[in-house]
Parts: C-alpha cells; sequence; structure tokens
C-alpha cells in the first residue's frame, strides 16, 4: 500500500495545507519546530480532528501511538494490546494469545503482562502502546513523537525496537518528531514542516547536504552514524558502521563493553577541511575523500564529501576560497574524538 493525501485542516488562525506521499515498506519521519503543525497532520491523517484529508492510496486499517501514549488506564498491558481485535469480535482467548506474542515479540517480560499502565515503566508503556497499534497489521502505522517522554536509555531502547519492527512491515510508517536524530534514525524520507507547509523533503543525506531553511540547517543538518562501538584502552572507541570507521569519546555512564546499535552525531561546523593529510594536531579522526558538493547559504558553505564515511562539513565562504574548494578535488576531513558524540547505544 502507497499513501497520496492531500491534507487542509484549520485549528483557530492556524492553517495545515500539505501533501503527503509516501511508498509502500517506507517511513516517512515529518520533522519541525514546535507548533509547525506536525501531530496537526498527524491528526488529520487518522481522522481524528475536522478538516479535509483526501487519499488517491489510501489505507483500509490505521494504527495510531499517540504522544500521551492514551493507553486505557483499567485494562492491563494484555487487554489494551488486544482490545483492537476484541473491538473487531475476534474471541477473547485468541486476542489475547497473539497480543502475548506480539508483546513477547516487542520485548515486554511475561510477568508484565497483567500491570496496568500506571504500574509500567516508560518504555514499558511504549511497547504496550505499540504493541496495540500493531496488533491488526494496520496498512498505515502513525507514530507521534514516540521517545519524547522517556529518559536517555529507554529511548534509545525504543528506537532499536522501532527500527527493527518497521524494517519488517509491509505497510506506510509515518513518524513525527521534533529530533533529528530520531528522524534520520527511523526515517527513509524526511519531510520538513515550518508553519502548517512542507519546505522540503528529501532522503537523510539529501536534506544534510542542502537544507533549504534555517531551521533544516540547524537541527537536520547532522553527520549520524549507526553502528558497533568497540572500547579502547584510553577511554575512547571505535565507531565501527557499514560505511567506515571513526573515533569517539566513550560516553559517560555506559558500561566499558561493546555496544550494540550505538547512534552518534558529528556538527558539520565541527569538521576541519584540508587539502593535504594534516599532520600533528588532536584530531583522531582524519578521513580522506572527495569533493562532492558546494552548497552555499549566505557567508558560510556546506561541502558534501565522498568518503568512508561520508560526511558533510560547514566552513566559511572565505575558507572555500583559500582552500580553493572544487567538486572533484581531493580533501582530507578531520575531527576531534569528543566531537563523535555517542546519543544512545
Amino acid at each position: 500500500m502507497s499513501l497520496n493525501a492531500k491534507v487542509r485542516a484549520t485549528r483557530g488562525a492556524f492553517e495545515l495545507d500539505a501533501v503527503v506521499k509516501v511508498e509502500a515498506r517506507t517511513t516517512l519521519a515529518i520533522l519541525g519546530p514546535n507548533g509547525s503543525g506536525k501531530t496537526t497532520l498527524l491528526h488529520a491523517l487518522a481522522s481524528l480532528l475536522p478538516g479535509e484529508s483526501v487519499a488517491t492510496d489510501g489505507a483500509s486499517s490505521i494504527g495510531v501511538v499517540f504522544q500521551d501514549l492514551r493507553l486505557f488506564p483499567t485494562m492491563s498491558a494484555l487487554e489494551n494490546a488486544a482490545f483492537p481485535l476484541r473491538a473487531r469480535s475476534v474471541r477473547k482467548d485468541e486476542a489475547r494469545e497473539r497480543a502475548a506474542a506480539l508483546l513477547t515479540r516487542l520485548g515486554l517480560a511475561p510477568d508484565r503482562f497483567g500491570a496496568r499502565p500506571g504500574g509500567l515503566s516508560g518504555g514499558e508503556e511504549q511497547r504496550v502502546a505499540l504493541a496495540r497499534a500493531l496488533i491488526v497489521d494496520p496498512d498505515l502505522l502513525l507514530l507521534d513523537e514516540p521517545t519524547s517522554s522517556l529518559d536517555i536509555s529507554a529511548r534509545g531502547q525504543v528506537r532499536s525496537l522501532l527500527s527493527g519492527v518497521l524494517r519488517e512491515r509491509e505497510g506506510v510508517c509515518i513518524l513525527v518528531t521534533h529530533d533529528p536524530v530520531e528522524a534520520m534514525t527511523l526515517g527513509d524520507t524526511i519531510m520538513v514542516l515550518e508553519g502548517g507547509r512542507v519546505t522540503q523533503t528529501g532522503t537523510p543525506a539529501q536534506i544534510r547536504e542542502t537544507p533549504r531553511s534555517a531551521y533544516a540547517a540547524d537541527l537536520a543538518g547532522v553527520n549520524l552514524f549507526v553502528g558497533t562501538l568497540a572500547p579502547l584502552e584510553d577511554g575512547a572507541g571505535t565507531l565501527v558502521t557499514s560505511a567506515g570507521e571513526l573515533t569517539a569519546a566513550w560516553p559517560t555512564g555506559m558500561p566499558h563493553a561493546p555496544l550494540e546499535d550505538a547512534v552518534a552525531v558529528l556538527r558539520p561546523a565541527d569538521i576541519t577541511l584540508h587539502t593535504s593529510a594534516p599532520e600533528g594536531g588532536s584530531a583522531r579522526n582524519i578521513v580522506p575523500g572527495r569533493v562532492r558538493s558546494i552548497s552555499v547559504d549566505g557567508e558560510r558553505a556546506r561541502i558534501g564529501i565522498d568518503a568512508r564515511p561520508a560526511l558533510v562539513a560547514e566552513i566559511t565562504l572565505g575558507s572555500v576560497e583559500r582552500l580553493g574548494l572544487l567538486v572533484g578535488l581531493e580533501v582530507w576531513a578531520s575531527a576531534k574524538a569528543v566531537e563523535v558524540r555517542i546519543e544512545h547505544g
């Protein structure tokens, strides 16, 4: 199933006007500042508010994980997860059996099935809410800020869980978030929404390289890497990804042991470019590559670099001229280990 929808909605003086196109087996991450209309758009797609939503390739079934979860407080975790099946007249024992299997797959311990939402941790509640949304295998899965209320540890666990779930789905998923790390970790495509209007749509790499607004440049313009963080003896670690390796400072409070699914962020402004291999200095990451693209915005330029891993650097126009940067030029990118920030593992 693909989704092709034109959405219009009004809330007081605020107007939302957006076209949403998503292919099957694809996750669209909607990224935008507070008040941009992200949740309004999600609710319109779910037919939860007055407005116009016209889908030419619409979904016959929809699953929603709300920002505030909205679990039924008097029902157990198992009953919450089974509720959509019971609402479709599925027999009680079958519904509970299917819900138990799904909750187990999502990592909720069986001894927690009988607990009510008030007795569950934030991460456990998220698993129950996700199970309730997935239990009918919906064509369209809508996720509203799925990790915003969680602490850092639980946030990383839920992101890893969502990543696995979304890879397995046949349908469409729309994820609303204000967190660029979450958008770029989980989204195949990113839509930037500002003031009720779509200002840019593209892959994470396209958004990073050529942001079309100040908001996109500030929040989406990051180098993001996912891989295994292996400890080094000096309090640092090697992040091994499918696209290359980087050295990072070991995250405070995390055990000094390999971390699977570690997510690291490197700001483009923290990368220094050289036209010859740098010698000396404190940068532990020195990556050779070639200039792929040069995008100018005001007095600064974003430089896309074909390397392992691929990088985007942000430098002044004066530096572009001083270095003589041109597309195809061989360069070396350097960054300190402390600038490669591990967000979670």
